[in-house]
């Protein structure tokens, strides 16, 4: 069976500014800023949490199927998709748009500066669940808001369990729209900040949320992870890395681990920490969907981090 993967498809262009920015602005000057920084080093990737999440689910294994909206320069990427076989039949063209796109200048202190262009993805409800063939999982990753609500709603309507994935896309809904969310979900997966940020909105407890869904996972950067699941608290050790090169996209990974242990039938702490391991690989490449690997290296690097195997 196949797993529906709701969410967005961009490009990421991201560049190096050789100095720090509080060198070029002037705290009593904000009110006119004017800047221009010279990035003589620039790289473009191929984003957006869907792709992200469908590579690495790709690569062990599974049978992801991108459900996603792109613009008039979609080619490079959808090209790039068919190259690693997956498929594009539930990708939708938007005529006159970009596809999503962020821009990210980062400078010597890692300290970053982001303009994103949602373009095309503002689409995302353009696509129905109910258009996808033999789905027995899915996920609603960030993509465009009306999008991320409805595809909630059809994959609850045609009884297809679910995944919650607010992302950075948390902010744009109020405490009834998240309730919704979790009341129709059947796994809810975020990070510590994101949990924290659900606690306040919702005002209840991750305890009360985790009660309303079959897990809850949160994912804690340097200190692992917890799955909140039957009433009990699942710690999920960190995978150490064999070098940190780029973040950006491990939390797709990770998620590309939940889904394949929640398709294939793993126990929660098997599942979490496949998911723990795929985040440690793709932190050691640049780039979200760079990394690659095959079953074996898998297994061997399960065992090497666990002290066990990996029953596949």
């Amino acid at each position: 069976m196949n797993t529906l993967i709701c969410g967005s498809i961009a490009y990421d262009s991201i560049m190096l500014f050789e100095d720090r920015f509080k060198n070029h602005i002037l705290p009593d000057q904000v009110h006119i800023l004017n800047v221009a920084f010279l990035v003589p080093e620039m790289r473009r990737e191929f984003g957006g949490c869907a792709g992200n999440i469908a590579h690495t689910l790709q690569l062990l294994g599974g049978n992801p199927l991108v459900m996603a909206t792109v613009g008039q320069d979609h080619k490079p990427y959808t090209d790039l998709m068919l190259e690693k076989g997956l498929s594009i039949g539930y990708v939708t063209v938007i005529p006159d748009t970009f596809t999503a796109q962020a821009f990210i200048t980062t400078d010597l202190d890692d300290n970053q500066i982001t303009a994103f262009h949602p373009g095309a993805m503002n689409f995302s409800a353009n696509n129905h669940v109910a258009d996808a063939a033999n789905i027995s999982l899915g996920i609603v990753a960030p993509d465009g808001r009306d999008g991320m609500i409805q595809h909630s709603e059809e994959f609850a309507e045609a009884g297809i369990p679910f995944v919650f994935d607010p992302g950075q896309g948390l902010p744009m809904f109020n405490r009834d729209e998240l309730l919704r969310f979790i009341d129709l979900a059947d796994y809810a997966a975020m990070n510590d900040y994101e949990a924290k940020m659900l606690e306040e909105k919702t005002g209840k407890t991750l305890s009360d949320i985790a009660g309303s869904l079959k897990a809850l996972v949160v994912t804690r950067g340097g200190d692992g992870s917890a799955i909140y699941t039957g009433g009990k608290h699942i710690d999920i050790p960190l995978v150490t890395a064999d070098e940190i090169v780029d973040p950006t996209g491990c939390g797709d990974s990770y998620r590309s681990g939940l889904l394949y242990g929640i398709q294939s039938g793993f126990d929660w702490e098997t599942t979490g920490r496949l998911a723990s391991l795929l985040g440690a690989i793709k932190i050691a490449n640049k780039g979200p969907q760079n990394h690659t690997f095959d079953r074996s290296f898998i297994e061997a690097k399960y065992k090497e981090s666990f002290g066990q195997s990996l029953d596949w």
